[in-house]
């Protein structure tokens, strides 16, 4: 749970400094929050999930 909300959160980061940018505009932002929101609730979410778990395990693992 820890790691989906820091993931949610630095997205929604990224998502709001490229919106105040002038990188993206108001009509694409909101494409990319609905399809997050809805590619949420398909079948991928959890082959999504497995994924985003692994890279942040694998971070996680890195010793410097």
């Amino acid at each position: 749970m820890a790691i989906s909300l820091s993931v949610v959160l630095l997205l929604a980061i990224v998502l709001v400094v490229l919106f105040r940018s002038g990188s993206i505009k108001g009509g694409p932002a909101l494409v990319a929050i609905l399809f997050g929101f809805f590619l949420a609730s398909t079948g991928m979410a959890p082959s999504i999930q497995r994924f985003l778990n692994s890279i942040a395990e694998t971070i996680n693992g890195i010793k410097f």
